[in-house]
Order: structure tokens, then sequence, then C-alpha cells
């Protein structure tokens, strides 16, 4: 409703006419393109200027109803209406999945698509998701349906080919176990949820063969990590990579990216000048032609191949780093690092993000989060493309609680100065769930995958006592990665019951639990209220007490008894309010201070 009245307000005749004149079959358009077009009408009823900064967006979209008719022709439909009825387990899913990959369009509906593929030619395309509750107030769906790149080059045959594939392949992301978790966890697995998409040409400058813009990123109107007294949450936050924007929404976690407070964009998360080469952008994603993929690149590589970027706007030159080439004779050397302080610091984009995100809150009456690209033309001037706005899930407010300052320190389970991420807490923890960090290392790569799933068991158990459990969940590097060596592999809906994240910095050296604001997975903990928190053992102000976690009792072989194998790696410390010591957990974003801590002998 509040997104209908907001269309009623900005879209005039004209707007709705040509949105008319794009759809393909018939059918509504889904939150992603509605919030789209909705979000550019904002700017431009504020200010008719935003037609100037404003980049074009070349769209078609392909109503709902085909989904529906796609359904229906190949036999997917009664089993889709199952799934969602609860008359069969969401674990069944793969097979209809399977069979909408492999399925065909009605001849109407392809000729429409031959039709829209001969308007964009060879320009690049991405095919992306905007299923009817998507972008909505109240539920993201942030990641949980796919959109997929279409290079688009070769024959008209290879490219409707390719096109339908991709249709395809978001059409059968609708019945990912992860989006039906999410569906469930939200009371939502029973709504009519079609879908509709939104085709766009894709937003670059072709660089020989080539494709991408040269800046993309996230951007939020509500800030909910304060690294610094200057920052002020309600300014706004952006995350920016250079190439394609899913280096900004995907957890990349071989790689880093820029993240920039509207009210202070100077101060970065890492303090020095070495700490920013060392947690930089290396490598990038582009659209390779010759390839007709999607692909990730070295930033170097493609600079070194690529004269014409202004690289200056966008990278810092490293002067140490070209000294010492200039001195050993190396002619390879690459000086440059990305950090975008060209672009912080010489142009108005800074202030001109602020505006648009307030903008659009504004008439929202609710913090946003967008996502956008730019290009910059040879004058130095640069055009924004809004490619996404939906109403981002943070409380607003970050609040403040008070961290007790006379624990003694035989009593500390943890203590971090930050990251500290969410709406600030005070809580008594009922149950830790922790990964032993050497033991986690010492796991085959295979194996890694099984914990999580253990994890996922355990993070869900039903006991038949149970209240809102409070559970603090502890792991070595980065939780949600895929990569094994980085992290736990944990999909979100495994551990969507926990109310407490903790990324312990001890993989190996060199890796930083990376503050991912902005991807899917961090707009998850965000939109479900769950708070993030980062201990390094090795900074000032730090403590993380593993003798108290390894020595503890375990309590995984009772609970889950399947799951006695991993009780090395896996444990499972309760502290019931009755008996034995209590667990009291103190965290305050704003001050970037939280303590976990043990209190007095139950019944004391």
């Amino acid at each position: 409703p509040k997104l209908l009245e907001l269309a009623e307000q900005y879209f005039s005749l004209s707007d709705l006419i040509a949105i008319g004149k794009r759809l393909i079959g018939s059918g509504l358009i889904g939150g992603k393109s509605v919030g789209m077009l909705l979000a550019r009408a904002i700017l431009r009823a504020a200010d008719p200027e935003w037609d100037m900064i404003l980049e074009p967006h070349d769209s078609f979209y392909i109503g709902s109803d085909v989904f529906y008719t796609y359904l229906i022709q190949n036999a997917c439909w009664w089993h889709r209406r199952k799934l969602i009825k609860r008359e069969v387990p969401l674990s069944s899913a793969e097979e209809v999945r399977t069979k909408m990959l492999s399925g065909t369009f009605p001849p109407d509906i392809v000729l429409q698509f031959e039709e829209m593929l001969e308007y964009f030619g060879q320009s690049p395309i991405i095919v992306r998701s905007s299923s009817l509750l998507e972008d909505a107030y109240g539920n993201a769906f942030s990641g949980k349906y796919e959109s997929v790149f279409c290079a688009n080059q070769g024959t008209p045959r290879e490219r409707l080919e390719s096109f339908e594939a991709a249709v395809r392949t978001v059409y059968a992301s609708t019945l990912t176990y992860e989006a039906l978790a999410y569906r469930a966890h939200r009371g939502l697995l029973e709504s009519d949820e079609q879908m509709a998409l939104l085709v766009q040409r894709v937003s670059g400058i072709q660089y020989g063969k080539t494709f991408f813009p040269e800046l993309a990123g996230v951007g939020f109107s509500f800030n909910p990590y304060v690294w610094s007294k200057e920052i002020d949450p309600k300014a706004g936050l952006l995350r920016l990579v250079f190439g394609l924007g899913t280096r900004a929404v995907d957890r990349n976690d071989d790689d880093y990216t820029r993240v920039v407070s509207l009210s202070a964009p100077h101060k970065r998360p890492v303090a020095e000048l070495a700490d920013a080469a060392k947690y930089s952008q290396r490598r990038m994603d582009l659209l390779d032609l010759a390839k007709n993929a999607h692909v990730s690149r070295e930033f170097r590589e493609i600079v070194r191949k690529t004269p014409d970027i202004a690289v200056e706007l966008f990278a810092t030159k490293d002067r140490d780093l070209e000294q010492r080439a200039r001195e050993l004779k190396l002619k390879d050397s690459f000086p440059y690092f990305l950090t975008f302080d060209g672009l912080l610091a010489k142009t108005d984009f800074v202030a001109r993000m602020k505006s648009l995100l307030s903008t659009i809150e504004k008439a929202y009456h609710y913090p946003v989060d967008i996502e956008f690209t730019a290009n910059f033309l040879e004058n130095g001037t640069y055009r924004i493309n809004l490619l996404q706005c939906r109403p981002f899930q943070a409380k607003g407010d970050l609040t403040t609680v008070q961290t007790p300052k006379d624990v003694r320190p035989e009593r500390v389970v943890l203590q971090t100065t930050g990251p500290i991420i969410g709406t600030s807490l005070a809580v008594e923890v009922d149950r830790i769930v922790y990964v032993v960090p050497e033991a986690y290392a010492a796991l085959p790569a295979g194996k890694c995958a099984s914990l999580a799933r253990v994890i996922g068991e355990v993070t869900h158990l039903k006991e038949k006592t149970e209240a809102e459990r409070v559970i603090t969940l502890i792991g070595p590097g980065r939780w949600g990665t895929t990569t094994p060596a980085l992290g736990v592999p944990v999909n979100f809906s495994e551990i969507n019951t926990i109310k407490v994240l903790c990324e312990v910095a001890k993989m190996h050296a060199g890796l930083v639990p990376d503050v991912s604001l902005g991807t899917h997975f961090f707009n998850d903990l965000v939109e479900t209220d769950i708070l993030y928190i980062a201990v390094n053992p090795d900074g000032a102000g730090n403590v993380f007490n593993q003798q108290f976690l390894d020595t503890a009792p375990n309590r995984l072989e009772q609970l889950l008894p399947t799951a006695s194998v991993w009780s090395e790696v896996l444990r499972v410390i309760d502290f019931p309010h009755d008996e034995g010591p209590r667990l009291f957990l103190s965290a305050n974003a704003i001050t970037q201070e939280g303590i976990c801590y043990l209190g007095e002998e139950a019944g004391r």
C-alpha cells in the first residue's frame, strides 16, 4: 500500500504509457522495476536538474503473467503450489527447479523477445528478478533471486538462446531452498509470489573487447556502522567498486571494497595509508565480449591495456613503490591501488549522492538502499545510473547502551573495539555456538560445507522449554563465505535464528573481518536485526578468551546425537538461568565498544 501511494503521487500518465510500451506479455512489473522507476520520478520531482545527472535507463519489463504461463506450459505449476502450501517438503523443490531450467516459452512471447533483442543489438543486457514481493517495505529479498548478465554477442539465434537461458535461471531461482526458506521465515510462503523481470541495457563503456562501468556501488541513506566520532549515521554510506557492481553486492572473500561515510568521506575504516593499500580492491568484474561471459580480472591488468581510463580519479599512486621500482630499474611496476580518493576529494560526487539518498528517503519516510553505476565524461562531468531502490530494513536509530567498565578480566569471554554493526544491544545470552578455529582450519575443504549444515541444525533446534533463545554464533574468519579456507560457508537461512554473529580474525595472517556492508549477506543480517561484531585477538582493547570457550561443557552430542563426530570442531555452550554462571553481552554501535562476560552464579 505504501508503494502504491508513492506511485500515485509521483508517476504521471506519460510514465505509465512509457511502461506499457516496453511491457512484454501482460501482468505486473514487480517490485524492483517499480522501485527503480519511482526513485527516478522522486528525484525529477524534487529538482529538474536531476535529468542532467541521471543516465537514462533503457529497460523492458516482462510481465508477471508470463511467469505463470511458463509454469503451466512446462507442467511445473502443481508441484510449485504443493511446495508453497507445504504439502511437500521444501527440500523437494530441486525436482521442479530442474524442470524449469529446461522449459520452453510460448511462440508469441518468443517473438517479443526477438524484437527486444533486435532493438538492443549487441549491447550487453542484464535480466533481473522483479517479483511481486521484492523490494517492498519489510521484505527486501536481498540476493534471494538471480540476476543474469548477457554479454549479448553472436548471431541472433545465439543471443536469443542465451537470453532465454537467463530468463529460465531467474524463474528457477524462485524455488531455491534459500528463497523458500526466506519466505517461510518471514511468513510469506503462501503469499502469491509471481516473478516479473526487468531487462536493462548494462550501464558502462566498451574498452576494446571488455565492457564495464568505471564506478558501481550500493548506497544507504542510513549508516549502520559508525567507526569514528565524526560520522553521522543519518548522513548515509556508500560501498564503491571499480567495474561491475557484482563486487559490491556479493561477498568476494579474496578482495575488498571502499566503504565511504557520507558525513566523513575521508575517514576510512582502516587507519593508515599502508592499510588502505593492503585492504583495497584488486580484482574487478567485467563483461568479456570476446568470450561472451561475465568474468573477473586484475585491476592492474585491465588498466594497463586501457590507457583511456582516468585512473587517478579512482586510484592512488604508491610513491614509495614507484621510487623502489625506479631504483631497481623495474619496468613492469604498477604503483596504483584503488582508493577512490580523487573521486571523493576532487568532484561533487559525495554531496550529490548524499542529496540523492536524502531526497528519496524523505519521500519514502523510511531509510532506503540503492544500487547505482557512474560513468565519467572527458570534461570531468559524470552521469549516475540509478539501478535499484528499496526500503532499507534498518531500525533507523542505532541507540546506545552502557558497556560495563568494571568486569574482572577473568570473567571476560569476548571484548572488541569494533567493527560493531546493527542496533546496540544489552542481553543475557542463553547459548554460544562456537567453531574452534584451529580444529576448523585442519578440516578438509570438503567437510566445511557439512559442518555448515550441522550449524544450521543446531541453530534451529526446537526444545520443549524454549522461549525466544538468545544465541551468539562465534567462528573464525568470515561467516557466509564461499571460500572455506576463509571462514564457515553457511547460508543465511541456516543462521537466521541467532541474535549475535561474531567473526574472529583467526583464519590466516592478513585476513581481517571484512565489513561487507551492502552485500546481500549483510542486508540479511540488518533485516533480521542480527548484531554483527568482529574480534581481533591481537588488537588493542580486544579479548578472545579461547581457554573458556575450549573448556566449557559441550552440549552438542546431548542436543544432536547424530553430530557427535563434530564435537572437536563445534561446541555448544549453554547458560541456564537457574544454575551455573550467566552470560551477558553489551555492545554499543555508536561508541564501537562491546563486551561479553560471565556474571554471577545463578541463584546468588
